[in-house]
Parts: C-alpha cells; sequence; structure tokens
C-alpha cells in the first residue's frame, strides 16, 4: 500500500501522523511512504530521518496524490477537502460529532474515513485516544494553573499553596483516563482535587488508586454548581464516544463561581461539556466570559509535539500495519473494534453516535459493504 503522511497545518499543531520508527516499519513491510517536506520538524523528526529508513520525501500535493491511505494527527482543514478522492482511506482524529461542515465535506468526498477516537478495544476503552487523553489531562492542570496568574487574569492563587496558605481547588468533571491524568497532575501539584463522575465503580477505583487522597463525587447538576462555586479551576473532561459532549456547567452556574477562576475544556473537541465554550487555539488559548477564564483549544497535545506523536504511534502504528496489508475492507471486516472506528463510508455516516449528534442517516458499514 502507499501511505501519505502529510504536515499538519491547523494553527499551532506540530505534532505528525507517523515517526520515523513508524515509517521504517511499514516499509520493511514492503509498503511505500509518502512523507511531506518537513512534516516532523516540528516534532524534532527532520526530513532526513524519514529518507534514511525510505520515504519519500515530497509536496504535500504529491502525498495526498499518490496515498491510498493518509495518516494524519488532527482533521484535515477545509483547504485539505479537495485534495481528498473517493478511493481513499483517512486515518486520523476527526471529531464529526461537533463538525457538520467537515463531515459534509468527507460525505462529499467519498473518502472512507477511520477516527482514532472511535476504534475501541476488546475491554470497551478506546486504545488511540487513550494516549493524547493522557497528555491533554496532564497538560490540562499546567495550563490551568499559568491561566490563574493575575497577569493572565486569573484569580492569583498558586496550585500547591504554602505553609500557612491553602491550595488551591481543582474539580474534575470526568473520571475518565484525561480526567485520572489530570487528578494525577493536580495532586501532584499539591491542589485540593474532587473527581466527579456518575459511575460509582469508577469513583470507587479512582478512590483506591489515589489512597483517599481525591475527593470523589457522584454527577449532579446540584452538586457540580456546588464545588464550582468554591473551585479555582474546573477541568471538562467528560466523554461520550462518537457523541456531542453533555453540556455540565451552564451560563448561569458562573455567576456562583470566584471570578478569575479557570475553566479548562478537554472535551471542546467534542462540542464542550460548558455552555459558554468555543473552540480556541494555542495562538489565542483563552477568553472571558462573566469573569471566569475559558481555555479551550482544541489540539492541546499539540503543544508537546515530540512526546505527543510518540505516543500517537505507538498506539496507531499495529492499526496502520493491518489496513496496509489487509485493505480497508478486509481489515473492517475481520475487526469489529477496528470498523468502530469507521465514522464515513460511500458518502454516509457510518457511526450511530456521530449521526445522531449531526442529524444525520446513519449507514451501518456492513450493509454497504
Amino acid at each position: 500500500m502507499r501511505i501519505g503522511v502529510p504536515k499538519e497545518i491547523k494553527i499551532h499543531e506540530y505534532r505528525v501522523g507517523m515517526t520515523p520508527a513508524g515509517v521504517k516499519e511499514l516499509v520493511v513491510a514492503g509498503h511505500q511512504v509518502f512523507v511531506e517536506q518537513s512534516a516532523g520538524s516540528g516534532a524534532g523528526f527532520d526530513d532526513a530521518m524519514y529518507s534514511s529508513v525510505g520515504a519519500t520525501i515530497t509536496s504535500k500535493s504529491a502525498v495526498f496524490a499518490n496515498a491510498d491511505m493518509i495518516v494524519k494527527v488532527k482533521e484535515p482543514q477545509p483547504v485539505e477537502y479537495d485534495l481528498l478522492r473517493r478511493d481513499q482511506v483517512l486515518f486520523t482524529y476527526l471529531h464529526l460529532a461537533a463538525d457538520g461542515t467537515q463531515a459534509q465535506a468527507l460525505m462529499h468526498n467519498g473518502v472512507t474515513a477511520i477516527a482514532y477516537e472511535t476504534v475501541t478495544a476488546v475491554d470497551g476503552s478506546l486504545p488511540l485516544l487513550t494516549p493524547m487523553s493522557e497528555v491533554a489531562g496532564r497538560m490540562s492542570v499546567q495550563v490551568a494553573a499559568s491561566c490563574l496568574q493575575q497577569a493572565n487574569s486569573g484569580r492569583g492563587v498558586l496550585l500547591g499553596g504554602v505553609p500557612g496558605v491553602a491550595p488551591g481547588r481543582v474539580v474534575i468533571l470526568g473520571g475518565g483516563v484525561a480526567g485520572a491524568h489530570a487528578a494525577t497532575i493536580a495532586l501532584g501539584m499539591g491542589a485540593e482535587v474532587t473527581v466527579v463522575d456518575k459511575s460509582l465503580p469508577r469513583l470507587r477505583e479512582l478512590s483506591t488508586h489515589f489512597v483517599g487522597r481525591v475527593k470523589t463525587v457522584y454527577s449532579t447538576s446540584a452538586g457540580i454548581e456546588s464545588l464550582i462555586a468554591t473551585a479555582d479551576v474546573v477541568i471538562g473532561a467528560v466523554l461520550v464516544p462518537g457523541a456531542s459532549a453533555p453540556k455540565l456547567v451552564t451560563r448561569s452556574m458562573l455567576k456562583v463561581m470566584q471570578p478569575g477562576a479557570v475553566l479548562v475544556d478537554i472535551a471542546i473537541d467534542q462540542g464542550g461539556c460548558f455552555e459558554t465554550s468555543r473552540p480556541t487555539t494555542h495562538a489565542e488559548p483563552t477568553f472571558i466570559v462573566d469573569g471566569i477564564v475559558h481555555y479551550c483549544v482544541t489540539n492541546i497535545p499539540g503543544a508537546v509535539p515530540r512526546t505527543s506523536t510518540l505516543a500517537l504511534t505507538n498506539a496507531t502504528l499495529p492499526y496502520i500495519k493491518k489496513l496496509a496489508a489487509n485493505g480497508v475492507t478486509k481489515a473492517l471486516l475481520e475487526d469489529m473494534h477496528l470498523a468502530n472506528g469507521l465514522n464515513v463510508y460511500r458518502g454516509e455516516i457510518a457511526h450511530r453516535a456521530v449521526a445522531h449528534s449531526l442529524g444525520m442517516n446513519y449507514q451501518p458499514f456492513q450493509e454497504a459493504a
């Protein structure tokens, strides 16, 4: 198979779809890999590193024109829509539930679009979303600590406090992968941490994992409103696979929060879990609503591209090899968990939750194959 790795063009996105080590695995297996010039430079992988393992370094247009499968990190940007074609596979993060325009473009082009974030594992986990959720969860506390500084319109609170001064209070909505990793960093910084989730078994797991150092609260609207009233930081880490994130903090709830408190919305790719959230970039990461600082960057892990690219390739490479070796139809028919990643197929939405969120028709892959 001919595999293309284009340079990411989203604002301040420095990750790349595959490391040179990943490319080497594919070349050794007999596949041809086209890498766009300087695609990996932001993550510390120069063109020479790719060419030395057998990749062909070329232009963006040539990457898309030659490749049977495009491997990316972020969703294609509008200027890339017309580069995709009907006989191509697109393997990347898509987050279509919050992006009807992109969904329509992919349907129009007829590309077979497989989303990292909805590929599943036997245990029900999301193995290709997990590494970036880990990074985003850990980074969410770092950026929150920065946003809390007075110069950044925050409350002027040090999360860890100092002897004689209480630490900051961090409330994490969602106890999944991102939420757990956010809790790890917040605890490490010395903050007081509360995790909110609607799964009692998960709350028990977190309580045991953190040896009681994290407070756990069952998720209700009243409970969330009470917690955010005294929080310095609220991190939104709620995930409904493939679907739009639920709005857990409404505009009216901001009135009970302390001026200069910080909201970090990790779920912004799926529409965000705060009513007042809107997508931002690393160039302009924050905005203020009713005195509350909002951080809603849609590609948080892009700020640490080397760590993120290495972690992502570790997770995606086995699936890329399977698609390359078997072809997309056979690979999807033989692996139901990979098939769960299929979002667009032959001009139709092929994922139930995505279709529901967009109000579009759902066409199961098995019926169209």
